[in-house]
C-alpha cells in the first residue's frame, strides 16, 4: 500500500473544498492522473480496508496509473455521514457508508435495515447479488449526488449477555440490552421484550462490566476487537440482522471518466465485493474460535419465534407502496430458496431410498 499523508481531516477537507473535483497526480510517467478518493471509516485491519487494497490495485493496473486511487481509512476524512456529504458534491469519489446513513436518503435502504427480514445467510447474500433488487436501489439516490456501487458484508448481529442465556424471545424479557440509536433497532428490541439501551459503542464493555446493562447485540468481532467476551460469555444466534455496507460512488464520476477507466471501477467494485466477502467470512471464524478460548459459550436458538414477533414492526415500515415492493421482493427470494432447499432434501431422501 502507497504511503498516505496523515493530516488533519478538518485541514484536508478544507483543501478539497478549495481545489475542487477532479484533482491531478503523476502516473509515475508524467502525465497526470485523476485521483479517485475513496473514504471509509475502519482500520487497515479490517476486511473492507483490505478489499479497497485491491481496489485500488486494480484500478490504477487497468487504467496504466491514468486513476490514482487513495484510501482514507479511520474516518480521516471525517465520520461517515459527513464523509457521504462530501461524496455528493464530488470532493471525495467513493464512501463506504451504513444502511442507518443510507436511509434518510432513500427508503428502500431502510427496508434492508428492518430486523429478521433476511432468513439465513444464504438469503442476504442472494438477495445482495440480484441485480433486479438491488438496481433500483443502488440508482435511487442519484438526484442526491451518489449512487450504490456495490455491498461489503458487515456480519450477522446477533444479542450477547452477561448472565442469561438467550434461546427464546421469552428470555430477552426485562433485560438492558445495549442498542444503536435507531428508532427501527429500538422498536425490535422493545417487540422482543427487552428493555432497549442506546448507548455509544465505546462504552459498552464498562457498560456490561458495571451491570449497567445485561448485554448488547452486534457480530463475532466485537468479542475480541472490543474484548466484550471477557465479561459477555454468552452468544445467541438469534440473527436479528444481517446488514451490509454500502460503497457509493459520486453521481457523476463514472460520467466524467472515459468508458475504459469507468469500466474499471465498476469491475474493481466486484473484485472489491467477492474479496471481502471471503475476507469477512474468515474474520468472523477467527473471531469466533478466539472468543471461544476465552470462556464464551455460542447457542444456537430457533429463529422462527423471534422472527414472528416482527410481524406487526414489518406492516409499520411496510405501509409506504415503494417500500412494500422492495420488502416483497426479499421475501419472495426467501421463499424462493427455502422451496428451493426442500427439493434437494426431498431429491436426496428419495434418492437414498432407492440406494437401499
Amino acid at each position: 500500500m502507497k504511503v498516505r499523508k496523515r493530516i488533519s481531516a478538518l485541514v484536508l477537507i478544507a483543501a478539497m473544498s478549495l481545489v475542487g473535483v477532479g484533482c491531478s497526480s503523476s502516473n509515475g510517467e508524467g502525465k497526470p492522473a485523476r485521483v479517485i478518493r475513496v473514504a471509509h471509516g475502519q482500520n487497515e485491519e479490517h476486511p473492507q480496508h483490505k478489499a479497497l487494497i485491491e481496489f485500488e490495485k486494480y484500478v490504477e493496473e487497468k487504467t496504466n496509473g491514468e486513476l490514482d486511487v487513495q484510501l482514507f481509512p479511520n474516518e480521516l476524512l471525517g465520520a461517515s455521514a459527513q464523509a457521504l456529504e462530501l461524496c455528493q458534491t464530488g470532493a471525495i469519489d467513493l464512501v463506504v457508508a451504513s444502511l442507518g446513513n443510507l436511509e434518510a436518503f432513500e427508503d428502500s435502504y431502510t427496508v434492508l435495515n428492518l430486523p429478521y427480514i433476511m432468513d439465513s445467510k444464504e438469503h442476504y447474500h442472494e438477495v445482495m447479488n440480484d441485480e433486479e433488487i438491488m438496481g433500483p436501489i443502488y440508482e435511487s439516490t442519484r438526484d442526491s449526488g451518489f449512487i450504490g456501487l456495490t455491498w461489503f458484508d458487515a456480519g450477522v448481529r446477533n444479542v450477547y449477555t452477561t448472565k442469561k442465556v438467550i434461546n427464546t424471545p421469552e428470555d430477552l424479557k426485562g433485560l438492558k440490552i445495549r442498542v444503536q440509536t435507531s428508532p427501527t433497532n429500538v422498536k425490535m428490541l422493545e417487540a422482543l421484550g427487552a428493555s432497549p439501551t442506546p448507548m455509544s459503542f465505546g462504552e459498552v464493555y464498562t457498560g456490561l462490566q458495571q451491570s449497567v446493562i445485561d448485554g448488547a447485540e452486534n457480530n463475532e468481532l466485537a468479542l475480541i476487537n472490543n474484548k466484550h467476551g471477557e465479561v459477555a460469555k454468552h452468544y445467541s444466534y438469534n440473527m436479528h440482522a444481517m446488514l451490509p455496507d454500502m460503497l457509493i460512488v459520486n453521481a457523476k464520476l463514472l460520467d466524467e471518466l472515459t468508458p475504459e477507466q469507468s469500466q474499471a471501477i465498476v469491475d474493481g467494485g466486484k473484485l472489491a465485493n467477492e474479496f471481502e466477502l471471503d475476507a469477512w467470512e474468515a474474520a468472523e471464524t477467527e473471531a469466533k474460535e478466539k472468543a471461544e478460548a476465552m470462556g464464551v459459550n455460542f447457542y444456537y436458538p430457533d429463529i422462527k419465534p423471534f422472527q414472528e414477533k416482527m410481524v406487526d414492526l414489518h406492516n409499520e415500515y411496510t405501509q409506504n407502496p415503494e417500500m412494500k415492493a422492495v420488502f416483497d421482493k426479499i421475501r419472495a427470494k426467501g421463499d424462493e430458496i427455502l422451496a428451493r432447499n426442500e427439493n434437494k432434501e426431498n431429491s436426496k431422501e428419495s434418492s437414498e431410498t432407492k440406494a437401499n
